[in-house]
């Protein structure tokens, strides 16, 4: 990260520089380390330049030239949504800051960092990474400008873009450019680039111009766009900005279980560039975590996974994930737990099918909705061994799934044995599930199973609690939920607000207030109004009025909430409605103190 480093080393050159929005930090939780230890393990050397002043040139200049490329990114969350709120507020916190300080990364990170390099370094390749290009690879809704925007490739003139997770096109990537700079860097599975000419044999969607007038035209290219998506066997897909081709190569193969346990077995220091002087906060959730797997085979309209990481689910080896817990306890800070084994969703390891052995899924039909597909094979046992040999390693004296549960997944005789297997020796004092909603038609909007599967869940983790011998008071459910989501509209928010108090009978400090996220199915409807996958019409919260009159229902444990939904409620003349609020303001007053819950945030609250 410094010249003086450089020195030490004995380079007078890195071969490729990272630029992250990121501070730095060496753990494989964190998507710019793992391209560094991979760049690196094949042989290159790497610079990384963390959070620069984009106001001023010498941060960009700290490490020179690179020989082959700088590789940019935005870091592990989106700039937009990492600087605003979903009420487009600025962040006063980022966990990826050194301290938790905002305004460490500019707005639109990537397209700033990739001007800034341009202007320095003429002649250096640029290429976009991370979940920032990765979603904006092409024509998107962004819902900070309120406007169809290009392809992020086009804005920061870049040379390339990775999508996906990045380890093999970005070795591929400098293999190319270390034979020759000038070579063609076109047809590289999961990358992106432009082109003045159209390629035979491809997908095109409906121009930038047009999509950006015609919101039918914007449902109908995400609708050819997600069917290719995530497929390795999918075909390439084109889309026209002015006088330029976007070209998006199909997703790569999925890596084996060989090569991931490699990416993952790298020698991370697990702490932060010992340059910084305060914590990252990042880092402190997950520092003793273990990634056992990535992919998800949901489908959740809201969601930025299938975008990111695909449906295909890759594991690891045993042996690989008790390599990395005797590597923890080595570490000073450990004190014996290990605080998570698992992935986006813990109870998908191991999971597969025939399509996904074989490298690819389905085009005309999703994982998990509207029903689970009947050749999807779930790997419990295995999961179970995985936790159990963790827990044996010398010095481990706990382990932990901290990353969420599928819920609609655990029935059965084999899920039933897995869930309590998890409260007995596996959850510390929270199991966090995501329903999202309780209201049928927001749920079919989702792509997220019906209440009753939810409801059978629950009354399944309570039995599976008792049969532990333990009280609900020292291990409780803590469930997800949306305010905002298209389709829901105020009958929606007020059937989760009843079940919130007659149901779950607790209330959460932060509710999750839905943000349009680019390319994600969810943020193509807020947009146009409409499902882009079946073209059906959904109501839409599009005023900061009624955003807050939805995200207010989930939270009328405060008096201010309650005077506030039912002083909008009698002004939209609202009456069946207010009845029902007022129903429930009975009933939690009769009811006294809810029982206490952790919010989102960590938080309690009674």
């Amino acid at each position: 990260m410094s010249r003086a480093e450089m020195e030490r080393l004995g380079w007078d050159q890195c071969d490729c520089i990272i630029v992250s929005g990121d501070a730095y930090v060496d753990h494989p939780s964190f998507g710019p380390a793992v391209i560094c230890r991979v760049l690196i393990d094949a042989g290159f050397r790497v610079g990384v330049i963390a959070q620069p002043d984009w106001r001023t040139e010498a941060d960009f200049l700290a490490l020179g030239r690179p020989r082959l490329f700088f590789g940019i990114t935005a870091g592990n969350v989106d700039s937009m949504v990492a600087n605003y709120s979903p009420n487009l507020v600025p962040r006063k916190h980022d966990d990826y800051s050194a301290g938790g300080r905002s305004g460490q990364r500019p707005n639109r990170a990537c397209i700033v960092y990739a001007n800034r390099l341009r202007q320095l370094f003429r002649g250096v390749p640029l290429v976009l990474g991370g979940i920032e290009a990765s979603l904006r690879r092409l024509a998107h809704y962004d819902y900070w400008e309120d406007t169809v925007r290009g392809s992020i490739l086009i804005d920061a003139k870049a040379d390339i873009l990775v999508y996906g997770m990045g380890e093999r096109q970005v070795k591929e990537i400098a293999a190319r450019l270390t034979e020759n700079l000038r070579t063609d860097l076109s047809g590289i599975p999961g990358t992106c680039v432009t082109t003045h000419k159209k390629p035979e044999k491809c997908v095109e969607l409906p121009a930038l111009e047009t999509v950006r007038r015609d919101r039918d035209a914007f449902n109908l290219a995400f609708r050819l766009w997600y069917g290719q998506a995530d497929n390795p066997l999918g075909k390439v897909v084109v889309q026209k900005h002015g006088d330029r081709y976007v070209v998006q190569y199909p997703a790569p193969q999925p890596l084996s279980t060989s090569e991931l346990d490699r990416v993952y077995n790298l020698p991370y220091t697990r702490q932060a560039h010992p340059s910084y002087r305060e914590r990252i906060p990042a880092l402190e959730t997950v520092r003793f975590s273990i990634t056992s797997h990535r992919g998800c085979l949901g489908s959740c309209t809201f969601c930025s996974l299938r975008a990111h990481q695909g449906r295909i689910v890759q594991s690891r080896s045993l042996g690989s994930i008790v390599r990395e817990a005797e590597a923890i306890t080595r570490l000073p800070e450990f004190r014996g737990h290990i605080t998570d084994v698992g992935g986006p969703t813990a109870n998908m390891y191991g999971a597969t099918c025939v399509q996904m052995a074989a490298g690819r899924v389905c085009m005309k039909r999703e994982c998990l909705f509207p029903e689970r597909c009947p050749s999807l094979k779930l790997a419990y046992e295995r999961h179970l061994i995985v936790l159990e040999a963790v827990s044996k390693v010398k010095g481990v004296r706990r382990v932990s799934i901290g990353t969420g549960i599928r819920f609609d997944l655990l029935d059965g005789r084999q899920g039933e044995r897995y869930l309590r297997e998890l409260c007995c020796h596996y959850i510390s004092g929270q199991m966090r599930v995501a329903p999202e909603h309780v209201a049928p038609r927001v749920l079919a909007a989702m792509h997220k199973s019906p209440p009753e599967v939810y409801l059978a869940f629950r009354r399944r983790f309570l039995a599976a609690v008792r049969s532990c011998c333990m009280s609900q008071s020292r291990l409780f459910l803590v469930p997800y939920f949306i305010s905002g989501h298209p389709g829901a509209n105020l009958e929606d928010a007020v059937e989760l607000a009843e079940h919130l108090v007659k149901v779950e009978r607790f209330f959460i400090r932060q509710v999750q207030q839905f943000t349009p996220l680019p390319m994600t199915a969810a943020g193509v409807a807020y947009h146009t109004g409409k499902d882009p996958l079946t073209g059906k019409p959904l109501h839409v919260a599009r005023t900061a009025g009624e955003k807050r009159l939805q995200r207010a229902l989930l939270q009328l444990f405060e008096p201010k909430n309650v005077a506030y939904v039912e002083r909008e409620l009698t002004r939209l003349g609202r009456r069946d409605l207010l009845a029902r609020i007022r129903r429930l303001k009975s009933r939690l007053r009769s009811a006294g103190t809810a029982k206490v819950r952790p919010s989102l945030s960590g938080e309690l609250t009674g």
